[in-house]
């Protein structure tokens, strides 16, 4: 009896030592939104708390914490106790408070920038809901309560009937096992360091295999996004908080980068070299001055851009600089966000590594689209119907220095899936308070999305569009081809309403559209469609209409050849935007010395005369390695 006494005492002060750090955990996991994440070969949503991966890492810091703190007595098991607890708690406080503010759990790598944002802390403080302020308290007074209230004598935990089970390999060490070897504190730390890392090692593959080579949709497998943990929401999901803190540390701290040969930094000093401003041309600041809609448009291809299907957009060509020899170069897995990486930093996805830049949130972007904006006095906003998880949206744009990534589909103002149709972009409320009534001037980042696969009436947009069009009752059997091109409709449509929110709000003559296509509409299954209206041969079927528009722009006509790439410091230079064009991979498509010029992944390349196969030029081999090179090894950082 008395054994069982001692053992049920034992056993609370283990269980009440352990449930602040749970709560903890649970808190600041519930505090977010469930996020879809494959794991294997299905997909899961990971809920705040049920999840198992993260709560098998959580009991196991949990069970960690505790066993050093047990294995000692006296005063140091307090002392030990209040140092897990309050490392837990600040780590839980910073991410209540700053998923709060921001829909991002807190990184280290903010740390960086402390200096920068230590000028509204009082702010964040003022602006944290009081029950936050409550929570943290609660659990704060129940984590002292337990500290407090420990008893600091040795553990006695012994089996209620005759001696612990001698096993053969603890035969020499016997004597001490009656904890088990919580008398024997030595060897009982080790114990628990050998079982906790043999056990963190095994964790892991509850998630799942990581996806092998470079697939779209790796940002949302399980064990990717534990490998990378570059995305501080999917990264929380995957592992609970102590986890999330201490292999965070690593990643941002501790965790060896793959040292830059000689050779690679000769050749990123020699294309960094030249730190000469960007000459002026006949060209420059143009738009100065003005606001600008930088709008991606989603697989309006070549053939879809036409009086008949997009008429508004049809319009806004023949009245603007208008690159007919444009080309959104396909080098890695997710096309759509490719373009978007390779408009705001001016570089593509690596062509001699894989790496989806998705994952390239950690990588520093001083030069990129909204930082030269902002430099110059511009609201800087991304407006889109996907989710900021998508693709790591939410904190890619944060990194590139965008004030806000706004989402329809994480609005809450929407009970079904209308969020696909792109007219929405302009009829929610909040976006066309944002976009259309601000006061200082502005750069929209604006993704459409309707032109989206399946190309189909049984379901998605399709469904939709043709109901609205001919009625749930008369849908007539429409070819893949018709259906994309009703969805074109929907694009321009939303182009119609931007246009008309302009000229409502007095923005018209003060506003430039850079429109253009994330890539050509590859997602068809009919290829004959293709066939029909594009080189298919060689890469150039992925040319992809580029022009910029603004009412009082001289419509004219640029037959050099360019690339996604070649869009930033275009655009900087025709709003007279101070700019270094080494700092960039392509140039100015407007200068008078400009070589037109695009190359692909599989080592093609075309200079608007010559396609060329296998037989690059060292010229464009350097352009590769720079590219690459920079982004592999953060040549921006602050060293």
């Amino acid at each position: 009896m008395k054994s069982l006494k001692r053992n049920h005492s034992s056993a609370w002060q283990i269980l009440s030592a352990a449930l602040p750090f749970l709560a903890m955990d649970w808190i600041v996991r519930l505090s977010s939104k469930p996020i879809l994440i494959e794991v294997g070969n299905s997909s899961s949503v990971f809920s705040p708390v049920y999840s198992p991966t993260p709560n098998l890492f959580t009991l196991l810091w949990i069970a960690f914490f505790l066993s050093i703190t047990f294995s000692v007595t006296g005063t140091c098991r307090r002392i030990l106790y209040g140092l897990f607890f309050g490392l837990s708690y600040i780590a839980f406080a910073a991410n209540l408070i700053y998923y709060r503010l921001t829909g991002f759990f807190f990184s280290f790598s903010l740390l960086k920038m402390a200096d920068e944002g230590s000028s509204y802390v009082m702010d964040v403080i003022k602006g944290t809901p009081l029950y936050l302020y409550a929570i943290m308290a609660g659990v704060l007074i129940w984590g002292i309560t337990v500290m407090v209230s420990m008893k600091t004598t040795p553990l006695s935990l012994s089996p209620i009937h005759g001696k612990w089970p001698r096993l053969s390999i603890f035969q020499s060490y016997g004597k001490y096992f009656r904890l088990p070897v919580f008398r024997f504190r030595g060897k009982w730390i080790l114990s628990s360091i050998f079982l906790f890392l043999l056990l963190h090692t095994l964790i892991p593959f509850s998630l799942g295999r990581a996806s092998d080579g470079l697939e779209w949709k790796s940002f949302k497998n399980g064990r990717n996004v534990y490998n990378s943990f570059n995305d501080v929401n999917k990264s929380m999901m995957v592992s609970g908080l102590y986890e999330f803190e201490i292999r965070n540390f690593y990643v941002t701290f501790l965790k060896p980068s793959e040292k830059m040969s000689e050779q690679e930094a000769s050749l990123l000093e020699e294309a960094y070299a030249d730190r000469t401003l960007a000459a002026s041309n006949s060209h420059t600041g143009l738009f100065q001055g003005k606001n600008v809609i930088f709008l991606q448009m989603e697989g309006i291809d070549t053939w879809m851009l036409n009086e008949t299907d997009t008429p508004n957009l049809w319009n806004l060509k023949e009245h603007s600089i208008d690159f007919t020899d444009h080309y959104s170069i396909y080098t890695g897995g997710g096309s759509t966000f490719n373009s978007e990486f390779a408009v705001n930093t001016g570089f593509t996805t690596p062509i001699t590594y894989e790496q989806n830049v998705y994952m390239l949130n950690d990588n520093d972007f001083p030069h990129s689209l909204p930082r030269k904006f902002k430099e110059q006095g511009y609201a800087v906003n991304a407006f889109h119907m996907n989710s900021g998880e998508f693709y790591n949206r939410g904190i890619n744009y944060k990194n590139w220095g965008y004030d806000n990534y706004f989402s329809l589909m994480d609005s809450g103002d929407y009970s079904d899936r209308s969020y696909d149709l792109d007219r929405e972009l302009i009829l929610n409320p909040t976006f066309y308070q944002e976009m259309f009534c601000r006061k200082e001037p502005f750069v929209h980042y604006i993704i459409t999305y309707t032109p989206h696969t399946p190309f189909v009436t049984g379901k998605g947009v399709g469904k939709m569009l043709a109901e609205e069009k001919y009625g749930s009752d008369s849908i007539p059997d429409l070819s893949e081809e018709e259906v994309a091109r009703m969805e074109a409709g929907e694009t321009d449509y939303m182009v119609g309403l931007l246009i008309q929110a302009l000229k409502d709000n007095d923005l018209y003559d003060n506003t430039v559209i850079v429109a253009f296509t994330d890539h050509y509409l590859y997602t068809l299954n009919d290829k004959t469609v293709l066939e029909r209206y594009k080189n298919t041969d060689d890469n150039r079927i992925n040319q992809t209409p580029f022009f910029i528009w603004s009412s009082d722009v001289e419509p004219e006509t640029i037959t050099e050849t360019t690339m996604q790439m070649n869009i930033l410091p275009t655009v900087l230079n025709l709003f007279g935007i101070p700019y270094v064009p080494s700092d960039y991979l392509m140039t100015d498509a407007l200068a008078a010395d400009y070589n037109g010029l695009a190359f692909f992944a599989d080592s093609s390349w075309y200079d608007g005369t010559n396609y060329m196969e296998n037989e690059m030029p060292e010229t464009i081999q350097k352009l590769i390695q720079k590219n690459d090179l920079t982004l592999k090894y953060n040549y921006f950082a602050e060293k």
